[in-house]
Formats: structure tokens, sequence, C-alpha cells
């Protein structure tokens, strides 16, 4: 079993890394490998709403990363996306990459790549903005069929420096909180495959306007 944990920073080695390396320490401590995926600092394409994923199989822009991460995550079992607060919501950066990432695989009949696997969000900032942003992340995962998984607080850590950060003691235990659980959902759903337990029944897509 094995989880991506998505840095949304442009700072490799930042805050919101810094909450992720929590993570990845307490993952290694359950039996459960990660990686930490660093989104870089190079230009994204926002979505242009094209469709045209939906027949290429993936999106039309090609030299941003997208389509190299989509084809990235199918080897993955769960996953994190970590953000810094930007004027009180996800950073610029993360919100035109997943949007992408997320529309062009499911458009593309790629959904499985996410669907049914765990995900959790984090967010970290000097002081505020940090539930709006979980609320926004969480977003990509709600409309995805893929569990949620919480710690026992906000997914959250305050300061502003990487050393700030670990000063943050509660954000900082909440992190190991959250990979303890997110390691003993991926432990069930393994024992409930090697069980027999078929995964939720799909039904054909509907799609309803409000206008007719």
């Amino acid at each position: 079993m094995k989880v991506l944990l998505f840095n949304g920073s442009p700072h490799e080695k930042g805050c919101t890394f810094t909450a992720l390396e929590e993570i990845e320490k307490t993952l290694k401590e359950e039996g459960i490998d990660s990686v930490i995926y660093q989104i870089g600092t190079g230009a994204i394409t926002p979505c242009r709403g094209c469709g045209a994923c939906g027949k290429l199989g993936k999106c039309v822009v090609n030299d941003d990363g997208v389509n190299a991460f989509v084809d990235y995550a199918a080897n993955f079992d769960g996953f994190v996306f970590g953000s810094p607060v930007h004027y009180a919501s996800a950073s610029g950066a993360i919100t035109a990459f997943l949007d992408k990432v997320f529309v062009s695989a499911f458009a593309s009949g790629r959904g499985d790549i996410f669907r049914h696997k765990p995900g959790a969000t984090v967010a970290s900032a000097r002081r505020a903005g940090t539930t709006a942003t979980l609320d926004q992340l969480n977003k990509y995962m709600t409309i995805s069929e893929m569990p949620i998984i919480s710690g026992r607080y906000w997914n959250m850590v305050h300061g502003n420096t990487p050393d700030e950060v670990r000063q943050d003691l509660e954000g900082m235990q909440n992190m190991r909180i959250l990979a303890r659980n997110f390691a003993w959902h991926l432990k069930c759903r393994d024992a409930a495959e090697k069980a027999g337990v078929q995964l939720p029944k799909r039904e054909e897509i509907v799609s309803t306007n409000f206008i007719r």
C-alpha cells in the first residue's frame, strides 16, 4: 500500500512540506509507504473548459505536468493534498493543477485512479484561512467518491517557517493522528478486498440541468 502526499506549495521544504513530512514518518511507522510529490514552480495553464480531455483521454495542454501526474497517480492507494493558505484559500497553483487533474481523469474514463480511494487534505497558514482552504480542497474528493479521512481536529498547522510549524504541537500531533487513521482505513480496505467484499455498485451517471 502506498500513499501520495501532494505538496501544493511553491516552497519545496516549507511549512506544508513540514506537515506532510510528519504524516510520512507516521505512515512509515504503520507499515505504509508514501511519497511526497512537489508541485514545483512552473506555469500551470488553468482548465479551459474545452472538453477535449474527454476525447483525447488527457488534458489538451501537455507541458504543465498534469497529464504526467494523472499517470503517476494511478500507482497509489490513497492521497493527501496539502496547500498553504494564499488569500484565505488554497494556493493558485494547486487549484489550477487539481482542477485539471480531476476533470481530465474522470472525463477520460480514468476515474478509478481516485474513485473509492481514501483522501485527506492539509492546510498550513501563518494565521487564518485554513478552514476555507480545507473546504475547497475536500470538494475534489466529495465529487470523486473518495472517502475523506480526518484527524481529531481540522487538518491544519500554523507557522510562518518550518521551525514554527514544528512548535505547533497540537497541529503536528493531528498530522500523526491523521496518518494513523489513514493507515487504518487502508488496512481495513485491504482486509475487505481479501474477504471478498465488493466495491459499491456503479450506476450510469445522470446529469440534470437546473434550467430546461
